[in-house]
């Protein structure tokens, strides 16, 4: 008797699954939302959206993907080293995100690593240069918004000395010195761009310290490519003018910051999020422009004169509509020697492996 029930209750079921799958099949009607409709998205961060710069940045842009798109449900995991990165990434993928995104240059070679076990899995590395058929690169062209806080700092000047507090002397931070140090002499030819290199990404007393010695000879407006706001506050508490970076600064040296070049990462996080679970996604290498909205500028404070925003809005109008772009020549190096002729402009690969400095800058790749 137990066998024949167990076989009647066996037979309604297939009967039951089987009416299902055909109405499924034959209707035509959109499926009801349930969790299968659900895209999980991993984030992996060097840092803490404390940081108010880089890693802040990119979780905007995280919870901007989240109310764009209601069915992704993401995974975040802060501070994390270079050396923990591919243990994260394995862990982020056996917890089933369908999307990762590795938001550090140093996550580079672990993301490769962990994504030829995971070939299901799309990975994004940001700011490298290693793809795979499920690797991805994305970064965006700050060079654009570096030489448009240049121009301001160049007009702002009064000792014709701007420091920069630099992190380490790889391709992504020299190109944006350049492109700061054109914008400066675009409309001050005389000032220079003094840099010290502090070999950290987030280090709030050491980067405070360099911008001080910065001050110490004679710079009245700091520049910088770290995460923390520390030159900005040592420029304020000096009585000088700053340019911040990854994010706006203003909140944290008020009377200092006149703008800071700023990241938006949304706009790639949302069609990238949206071509995975539409099934169009392709690795490619992504480099987002100013005209795209990755990059831009922060609010003006209210030191930048409107003589200063009718020189940026100038050459922003060109850089977005594609007339021109930064490193489009003459360009000469630091020792007078013309690296880009009059009427070139230097090719992505050329940027992105940029290992010199533009006439103007004073200081030294090799530390």
């Amino acid at each position: 008797m137990r066998k024949w029930y167990s076989k009647a209750v066996l037979l309604v079921a297939v009967m039951f699954m089987t009416a299902a799958l055909l109405a499924g099949c034959g209707g035509g009607e959109e499926p009801s939302a349930d969790n299968s409709d659900k895209i999980k998205v991993g984030f992996v961060y060097i840092g803490s959206p404390g940081d108010a710069g880089w890693t802040y940045a990119h979780d905007q842009a995280r919870k901007a993907l989240e109310e764009a798109l209601p069915y992704v449900e993401t995974e975040v995991v802060e501070n994390v080293a270079d050396a923990d990165a591919e243990r994260v990434l394995t862990q982020l993928a056996q917890n089933g995100n369908d999307v990762i995104f590795s938001t550090s240059f140093g996550f580079m070679d672990p993301t490769i690593n962990v994504a030829k076990k995971f070939p299901d899995v799309v990975f994004l590395h940001c700011s490298g240069y290693k793809t795979a058929d499920n690797v991805g690169t994305y970064f965006g062209r700050m060079y654009q918004a570096r030489y448009l806080t240049g121009i301001i700092a160049g007009m702002a000047t009064e000792s014709d000395l701007i420091g920069y507090v630099a992190a380490f002397p790889i391709p992504e931070v020299i190109r944006g010195i350049n492109a700061f140090t054109l914008g400066v002499r675009s409309v001050n030819p005389d000032a220079q761009v003094k840099v010290v290199w502090t070999n950290t990404w987030f280090d709030p007393a050491a980067e405070k310290e360099a911008a001080n010695a910065l001050l110490d000879a004679g710079a009245d407006v700091i520049a910088q490519h770290q995460d923390t706001p520390g030159p900005q506050q040592a420029a304020q508490e000096r009585g000088k003018l700053s340019i911040g970076y990854n994010s706006d600064m203003s909140k944290l040296a008020p009377k200092a910051v006149m703008t800071s070049a700023v990241w938006n990462w949304a706009p790639y996080y949302i069609e990238t999020v949206k071509a995975v679970k539409e099934g169009t996604w392709e690795s490619s290498s992504y480099w987002g422009s100013m005209a795209e909205g990755i990059v831009g500028l922060a609010p003006y404070g209210p030191m930048v004169t409107d003589e200063m925003k009718a020189a940026v809005e100038e050459a922003k109008e060109k850089i977005v509509s594609g007339e021109w772009d930064v490193f489009t020549g003459p360009i000469k190096d630091q020792n007078g020697e013309l690296r880009v002729a009059e009427g070139e402009t230097m090719s992505d690969k050329d940027m992105l492996s940029m290992d010199w400095f533009v006439e103007g800058v004073q200081g030294n790749i090799e530390q």
